[in-house]
Formats: C-alpha cells, sequence, structure tokens
C-alpha cells in the first residue's frame, strides 16, 4: 500500500493524498509498535521469563526502524532526482515573447563543471544505493529473526 502510494505520488504529484496516506500508515505502525511492546513486557513477565523471546522483538522493531528510515531516505531521494535529471524553475528567466524566453540557466559548459555535475550525479547514486543495500539488509535480518520466531514456535507447539 505504502509503496503503491508512492509510485501514485510520483506519476501525479498529489502531495495532498500522499501525506495522508503517510499519516495513516504512521498511525498503523505506531499501533503495531504498541503491540509489539506490549508482548515484550509480557515476555519479560516473571510467570514467562523468556528474555530470548523479549530480545528477539526488540531486535526485530530496530530492523523494521531501520527500514523505515531507509525507505523513507529512498523517497526523498527519488523525489529529488538524480541532479542532472532535475527540472529547472524558469520564473527568474526573462520572456520577450509568449513561449520564448531567455534562459538564465544557459551557461558554458566547461570541463569543471561537467566534473561537478558527474560527482553530484555519482554521490546520489551512491546514497541512493547505500540506501537501497540498507533496506534489502534489513529485511535479511529481520527474516532471519522471523525464522528464529518459527523455531520457537515449532518448539512450543511439540512440547
Amino acid at each position: 500500500m505504502y509503496f503503491e502510494g508512492f509510485s501514485e505520488y510520483m506519476k501525479s504529484g498529489g502531495e495532498l493524498a500522499y501525506q495522508q496516506l503517510c499519516s495513516e500508515i504512521t498511525v498503523e505502525f505506531n499501533d503495531c509498535s504498541k503491540q509489539v511492546l506490549e508482548m515484550e513486557s509480557l515476555f519479560l513477565n516473571p510467570d514467562y521469563c523468556r528474555v530470548d523471546l523479549a530480545e528477539l522483538l526488540r531486535a526485530i522493531q530496530t530492523q523494521e526502524k531501520q527500514k523505515l528510515h531507509l525507505t523513507a531516505t529512498i523517497q526523498v531521494l527519488k523525489k529529488a532526482g538524480c541532479p542532472s535529471e532535475r527540472l529547472m524553475n524558469h520564473e527568474n528567466c526573462s520572456f520577450k515573447k509568449p513561449m520564448e524566453h531567455e534562459c538564465v540557466h544557459l551557461q558554458e559548459i566547461t570541463e569543471a563543471a561537467g566534473t561537478e555535475e558527474a560527482e553530484l550525479n555519482a554521490e546520489y547514486d551512491n546514497a541512493l544505493k547505500e540506501a537501497i543495500r540498507g533496506v534489502q539488509d534489513a529485511v535479511t535480518a529481520i527474516n532471519e529473526h522471523l525464522e528464529e520466531v518459527r523455531y520457537e514456535i515449532a518448539a512450543l507447539e511439540t512440547e
């Protein structure tokens, strides 16, 4: 739902609808977080004394938080776009005739300017790749923790 909402936002530019979706998802995440904290507290209760499971839940929460943060980073980067592909604002250009203007953005392309743009593009690409790699790492860690949970459930069912 969230990723589809971001894709739609990128296509349509519907800022208000996207903000509403983000608000709804934030509420849902907070509700889930509260439930996990309750379960964690329950596992720490002397009646259960399952510190291992409480720590497992905490590890999953930490990875989910990291994944959410990096997903937001990816979306901010994608929204901004690659530096060389960003649209220019022509409000400071002078218009002599309708649909014809003298663009203030025109400049002589020099080797230094080309190098600077290439460096900015490389920084953007590296930041995006790093965030994507971080999300993948978080998902892998979450899946490993969930596998541990499955083992614990199976062990409890055989007792």
